[in-house]
This record gives C-alpha cells, sequence and structure tokens, in this order.
C-alpha cells in the first residue's frame, strides 16, 4: 500500500512539475510567437497593397458577414493602408473552400475603387508541380488591375477571362471564385470600410 502511495505521489509531482514548465514555456514564448504572426502578416500586407506609411494590421474595419453551418458568426477584417493620411489601398483574406485537396487561403489588395492590385496565396494543399502553380507570379499577375466591372471572373474553360493551369483546372476555379465573391462582399459594404475612423459596423446585403 505504500508503494502505491508512494508512486501515486511521485508521478502527482511530476505532473505539476510538468504543467508549471510548460506554463513558463507558454509565457515565454507567447510574445515572440505574436511577433513573428505580425511579421508574417505585414509581409503579405506588403505583397498585395500599394505603398503605405502607415500600420494597416492597426487601422482595420471588422465586418459580420453571416454565418457557418454550427450558427458560429463569422467576421472579416480588412486591413487599411494609407499613404500621407490617404487611403491607398485595402486588404483582405478569402478563403477557396473548394480547392483540389482543401481550403486555399489568399490576401487580396485592392485601391478603395475595387480594383485589384495584387493577390497573394497564404495557404493551400494542391497538388505538387501542378496546383500549386497559382503561387506562381504568370498565374496570380492576371489579377492585377482586375475589377467586377472589367473582367469576366471564371477560368477560360468556362467562358471566362483567367488562364487556368494546364491539367489543374480547379485550383485557379477555386482561386478566382474566391476572389470574386469577396470583392462582391467588399462593394456591398465599401462605405463602410473606407469610413474615416476604424469600426465594427453590421454589413450590407447579407453574407453568403
Amino acid at each position: 500500500m505504500r508503494d502505491i502511495l508512494r508512486l501515486v505521489c511521485t508521478l502527482t509531482l511530476i505532473a505539476c512539475i510538468a504543467g508549471a514548465v510548460l506554463s513558463l514555456v507558454e509565457v515565454a514564448t507567447r510574445e515572440p510567437i505574436a511577433a513573428q504572426r505580425r511579421l508574417v502578416m505585414l509581409r503579405a500586407l506588403q505583397a498585395v497593397l500599394p505603398a503605405f506609411d502607415n500600420q494597416p494590421d492597426n487601422d482595420t474595419v471588422t465586418l459580420g458577414r453571416g454565418r457557418d453551418k454550427r450558427g458560429r458568426e463569422l467576421r472579416q477584417t480588412f486591413f487599411r493602408a494609407r499613404s500621407d493620411g490617404k487611403l491607398v489601398g485595402i486588404a483582405f483574406s478569402a478563403t477557396a473552400p473548394d480547392g483540389y485537396s482543401g481550403n486555399i487561403d489568399i490576401m487580396v489588395g485592392i485601391t478603395p475603387d475595387g480594383t485589384v492590385q495584387a493577390i497573394e496565396i497564404l495557404a493551400h494543399m494542391e497538388t505538387p508541380g501542378l496546383g500549386d502553380k497559382i503561387t506562381h507570379q504568370p498565374f496570380k499577375q492576371q489579377f492585377h488591375d482586375k475589377s467586377l466591372d472589367n473582367a469576366d471572373w471564371r477560368v477560360k474553360k468556362d467562358g471566362g477571362g483567367f488562364d487556368q493551369i494546364t491539367g489543374a483546372t480547379i485550383s485557379p476555379r477555386a482561386v478566382v471564385g474566391a476572389v470574386r465573391k469577396a470583392l462582391e462582399f467588399y462593394h456591398r459594404n465599401s462605405a463602410a470600410i473606407t469610413a474615416p475612423e476604424p469600426a465594427e459596423t453590421p454589413p450590407t446585403g447579407g453574407g453568403e
């Protein structure tokens, strides 16, 4: 019986020490991890926005855009870029749920009138050598200067204006569709997004 009690006490002590160590590690790494995530975000913003002199990740508008299948509210954050105080661009993320191998996460940068400046693929699981060509510049460059008014937002195989990737139509189709939907949401809510002060404002036009 004593041996069992000694074993229980020893295991309890080990568990307590391990928990304390993990807590200390979490506290010690929290700020470096947050700083690294911010650097990744800033690099993505710099890749898709015109030149700016503010901190877009601190000048944001967050809108609700409907609810997911579980009834949880979906939120969309818009990052606003300024130069000499003037709004020159807005960046926001978009997710294509219909990629060949799963979600494709995209950062979209536009001018205030809704014209695409650039896109950046943030994360994907598409097939190497085929679908992953959505990360290559020739594919991404197609979106530059495109808007809802001057482009047919479909791949050419579907009768639209965007080149697909040979042997991998699903991935480009997913990206084009996701960017189009994101632009539509922006247009429905552009007044709130480009308002003078950062704000949380109810969206217009409903969610997806």
